[in-house]
C-alpha cells in the first residue's frame, strides 16, 4: 500500500470521525435537562424564544441558546432596616424580612436588573408610607394588620417582575432613648392610676358589703319581732276565745295557774332564804285544783 492510499484512508476516516463528533455535539446541544428547582430562559437570535421547565427539553442546536438559568426556590432577603415616622411624630427603626420566589423568569430577567435591591427599596418605601398613616400605639398593638398591609402593597408592585412575595414580616420596632423613657414614665403612671382605682373600688365594695350586712341584720331583727308579736297575738286570741267559751271561770283558772307557777319558781331557788307567802297563796292552789276537777255534778 502506497503512501497516497494510506493518506486518503486516514483523511476519509478523519472526516467520518469529525462528522460523528459534530453529530454528537449537535444532539447534546439540542437536548436540555432542567433540574426541578430551576427554569431556563432560551433566546434565539438574541430574542426571548421560550422558557424551559423541569425535565427533558429539546431545542434547535446553535440557534437556541440557554441565556439564563433561574432558581425558582423561595428566597429570603437580608433583614431590611429603615427609619419611619408615625402619625404622632415618633421616630421608629423598623426591621423587616421578606420572602419571595420567581414565578415568571422571562419577566424577572428582562424587566429588572437587580431583584433583591429593587425589592429592598420598594419595601422601605412601603413601610414608611404605612407607618406614617398610624400612631405609635397602633404600630405596637396592630403589627399583624400592618404586616398584611405591607405585603398587599408589595404584591401589587412586584407583580410586573414575575415575582410572588410569600411572606413579609415586621421583625422588630425600636424606639429612640428619649421616646422609650417617656413611654416608660407613662406606663408607670398608668400602673399607679390603676392601683389607686383598684384600691378605691375595694373600699367602695367593703362599704357596700357592710351596709348590706347591717340591712340584713335589721331585716332579721324585724322579722323576729314580727314573729314574736304574731305568737303573742295568737296566745291572746286563744285566751280570749277560751274566755268567750267558758266565761269568767277560764280567766280565774289562768290567774290561779300563773300564781302556782310563781310559787314554784320561788321554791326552786338555791341557798337559805326566807319566803314570805301572801295570805291567800294556799287558796290559789285550792282554786286551781277545783277548776281542774270541774264543776260538781
Amino acid at each position: 500500500m502506497t503512501d497516497d492510499v494510506l493518506l486518503r484512508l486516514l483523511s476519509g476516516n478523519l472526516l467520518y470521525l469529525l462528522a460523528a463528533l459534530f453529530l454528537v455535539i449537535t444532539v447534546l446541544r439540542g437536548v436540555r435537562i432542567v433540574p426541578q428547582s430551576e427554569k431556563f430562559v432560551v433566546e434565539r437570535f438574541g430574542r426571548l424564544h421560550s422558557v424551559l421547565g423541569p425535565g427533558i427539553n429539546f431545542t434547535i442546536p446553535f440557534l437556541d441558546v440557554v441565556k439564563h438559568k433561574i432558581s425558582i426556590l423561595e428566597r429570603q432577603l437580608p433583614t431590611i432596616q429603615q427609619d419611619a415616622i408615625t402619625a404622632d411624630n415618633v421616630l421608629l427603626q423598623v426591621d423587616t424580612s421578606v420572602f419571595y420566589r420567581i414565578l415568571e423568569p422571562e419577566k424577572t430577567v428582562y424587566r429588572i436588573r437587580d431583584v433583591d435591591a429593587a425589592i429592598t427599596t420598594t419595601v422601605a418605601g412601603i413601610v414608611r408610607s404605612e407607618i406614617g398613616k398610624i400612631e405609635l400605639d397602633e404600630v405596637q398593638s396592630n403589627r399583624s394588620t400592618l404586616t398584611a398591609a405591607i405585603k398587599e402593597a408589595l404584591l401589587a408592585v412586584v407583580d410586573d417582575w414575575g415575582i410572588e412575595v410569600t411572606r413579609a414580616e415586621i421583625l422588630d420596632v425600636n424606639l429612640d432613648e428619649a421616646t422609650r423613657a417617656a413611654m416608660l414614665q407613662q406606663l408607670n403612671a398608668e400602673r399607679a392610676r390603676r392601683a389607686q382605682v383598684t384600691e378605691a373600688e375595694g373600699q367602695k365594695r367593703a362599704v357596700e358589703l357592710a351596709a348590706d350586712a347591717e340591712l340584713y341584720a335589721a331585716e332579721q331583727t324585724a322579722k323576729a319581732r314580727r314573729i314574736e308579736a304574731e305568737a303573742e297575738a295568737y296566745a291572746t286570741g286563744v285566751v280570749a276565745e277560751a274566755i268567750a267559751r267558758n266565761g269568767l271561770e277560764a280567766a280565774q283558772y289562768q290567774v290561779a295557774l300563773k300564781q302556782v307557777e310563781a310559787l314554784n319558781a320561788l321554791g326552786a331557788g338555791t341557798g337559805s332564804q326566807t319566803i314570805v307567802l301572801p295570805a291567800n297563796a294556799l287558796d290559789a292552789f285550792g282554786d286551781a285544783f277545783k277548776m281542774l276537777k270541774g264543776p260538781k255534778a
